[in-house]
């Protein structure tokens, strides 16, 4: 049900139920896509809307549409990635790659690749590196 999600939490309860719901339980807040300890959820919950809030909150529209001025549309790796170079700036590629679930001694270019289309969608400017580290830039 969560399969593709990262979930960080501090409660083990409750990683135990991310764990029960197929979610991917990570041990940083920083390279979460659900930070499930920021979330104000009620005692009592039925599974069906706790996997609502999950999902609206991986979507993370609030950081998209910071960056973009707008909600757009966007590959999950494209947002993925997004994402992460909001929460964490000065990034390197190979913990951006293991972030977002790719094996850096994998030879893979999906990431490149979907820095270089939004560069190519947003501008050069979108997504930054200097010295090997990547960040959000300006449209």
């Amino acid at each position: 049900m969560l399969g593709n999600i990262k979930i960080y939490t501090s409660d083990k309860y409750w990683a135990g139920i991310f764990f029960d719901l197929g979610a991917q339980l990570v041990d940083s807040a920083n390279f979460a896509d659900v930070v499930f300890d920021d979330i104000d959820v009620p005692k009592k919950i039925y599974v069906d809307d706790l996997i609502k809030i999950i999902l609206n909150r991986a979507e993370n529209t609030d950081i998209i549409s910071d960056v973009f001025g707008d909600n757009v549309q966007l590959s999950n790796l494209q947002r993925r990635l997004i994402v992460l170079l909001y929460k964490n700036p000065d990034i390197n590629m190979h913990d951006l790659k293991n972030a977002v679930g790719i094996s850096p001694d994998i030879t893979s270019h999906a990431v490149e690749t979907a820095v270089y289309e939004l560069r190519k969608k947003y501008g050069r400017n979108i997504i930054q590196n200097t010295n090997g580290k990547y960040k959000i830039g300006k449209l």
